[in-house]
């Protein structure tokens, strides 16, 4: 899988989650403290953030279950710093 289908992957996701609403691509890219014109560039395979690369492939080493755990740790630091 390519990084771009990773991050349609997530876009299509978020999107999902908030019940079809379109996020756009400026949104996409705000909420990952990127530019627009990075974020097109990742979505459209013109560049790769080699650390959300990284990330997503030690993630895909664990087993289901200690993934879901690290992804819910991760949830409930971000949500006490905001």
């Amino acid at each position: 899988m390519k990084t771009r289908d990773i991050f349609n992957l997530l876009h299509n996701a978020v999107e999902s989650k908030h019940f079809g609403k379109k996020i756009s691509q400026k949104q996409m890219a705000e909420r990952l403290g990127v530019s627009m014109r990075t974020y097109q560039d990742w979505k459209l395979g013109n560049s790769e953030p080699q650390a959300a690369r990284a990330v997503v492939e030690m993630l895909c080493e664990l087993d289901d279950e200690d993934a879901l755990h690290v992804l819910r740790r991760i949830r409930r630091n971000l949500r006490e710093k905001s």
